[in-house]
C-alpha cells in the first residue's frame, strides 16, 4: 500500500523538494508519495499527479558557495528544454534565455581574470587562453565537478539518452547558473563564483600558456588554411660574441606575417611565429 504524508512546499521527504507552481484557485492539500517521491495535488473530488519531486537544492548552493534569495533563478537555471517541451504547463520556459547571459558574464569574468593574470601578454595570446577556458568541454569538466547533472530537470527521452552526463546539456546548464547567481547576487560575487569554480582550470591554462609552441601553432594554421608551410629567414644578426641579436621573419610566400629577436636564432623564431599568430587572431577579429 503506498505511503502518503501530508507536506508543505518546503521539504517533503529528506534531501527532496519540489516546484512552487500554482495550479488552481481553489485550496490545495499537497501529498508526497515516500515510495515514488512522487508529488500529488489533491484538488476538490480527485487526486491527481502534479510533479515529480526533484533533488534538494541546498547541496548544489553549497558546491556553488551561494545561498540564493530567489530560489526559483536556480531552479530555472537548471530547466531543460526537454523538460519544456513534455511540461509545457509545469515549467513554461528552459534555461536557454539564461545560458545566453551567462556566456556573456563568464567571458567577462574570465577576460578580466586574463587581463591582470598576463599583464605581458598580447590581446592575441589572451584571446586564446580565454577560448579554452569558455569552451564546451571546459564548462561541462567543471560542471561536472559540482555534481550538476544530477539536479538537471529532463525530459523522459533526454534523461533515458543520459542526458545527466552530456557535455553540452552540463555546459549551457552551468553557464545558465552563472547568470542565476549574477541576477540574484551581482557581479562582485558571481566573479568570486567563478574564480573559485575555475580556479583548477585557471592553472591549467597558464601552465600552458606558460610554454606555448607559437611555431607549431602557426605551422599547422598555415597548413590548414595555405596547404604549406611557413618559411624563416634571417633578416639581421648585430652585435658581437655573446651580445649578438638575431633578427628573423616568418613568411608565407612572398608575404611576412611576423618578425621577432632574440639572443639566438630559436628564440628570434619563436618571436616571429608570436608576432604572425598575433597579427592572424586580430585580422580574424576584423
Amino acid at each position: 500500500m503506498t505511503a502518503f504524508a501530508y507536506c508543505n512546499y518546503t521539504t517533503a521527504t529528506k534531501g527532496v523538494k519540489f516546484f512552487n507552481f500554482k495550479l488552481t484557485h481553489y485550496p490545495i492539500i499537497r501529498l508526497f508519495d515516500t515510495a515514488s517521491l512522487t508529488v500529488y495535488a489533491e484538488l476538490p473530488g480527485y487526486l491527481r499527479k502534479e510533479i515529480v519531486a526533484l533533488a534538494d537544492l541546498d547541496a548544489i548552493q553549497q558546491a556553488l558557495g551561494v545561498s540564493f534569495n530567489e530560489l526559483s533563478l536556480l531552479e530555472q537555471a537548471l530547466v531543460h528544454s526537454s523538460y519544456v517541451n513534455e511540461n509545457p504547463d509545469v515549467a513554461p520556459a528552459s534555461n536557454e534565455r539564461l545560458e545566453f547571459l551567462g556566456d556573456a558574464v563568464l567571458g567577462l569574468i574570465v577576460a578580466e581574470k586574463l587581463y591582470q593574470d598576463f599583464p605581458h601578454s598580447a590581446e592575441g595570446e589572451m584571446t586564446r587562453l580565454r577560448a579554452a577556458l569558455v569552451r564546451g568541454s571546459t564548462l561541462a569538466r567543471v560542471a561536472r565537478g559540482i555534481g550538476l547533472g544530477d539536479y538537471l530537470y529532463l525530459g523522459k527521452g533526454e534523461e533515458a539518452g543520459g542526458g545527466r552526463r552530456k557535455p553540452a546539456n552540463l555546459a549551457g546548464a552551468l553557464e545558465a547558473v552563472i547568470a542565476a547567481i549574477f541576477l540574484d547576487q551581482g557581479l562582485i560575487i558571481t566573479g568570486e563564483v567563478i574564480i573559485r569554480l575555475f580556479n583548477t582550470e585557471l592553472q591549467k591554462v597558464a601552465s600552458q600558456g606558460a610554454r606555448v609552441d607559437y611555431k607549431s601553432q602557426l605551422q599547422e594554421l598555415i597548413q590548414a588554411r595555405e596547404r604549406r608551410a611557413p618559411t624563416y629567414r634571417l633578416v639581421e644578426a648585430a652585435g658581437l660574441g655573446h651580445d649578438r641579436i638575431f633578427t628573423i621573419e616568418v613568411r608565407v610566400g612572398g608575404t611576412v606575417l611576423g618578425r621577432g629577436s632574440g639572443k639566438n636564432k630559436k628564440v628570434a623564431e619563436t618571436e616571429a611565429a608570436r608576432a604572425a599568430l598575433e597579427r592572424l587572431s586580430t585580422s580574424f577579429t576584423q
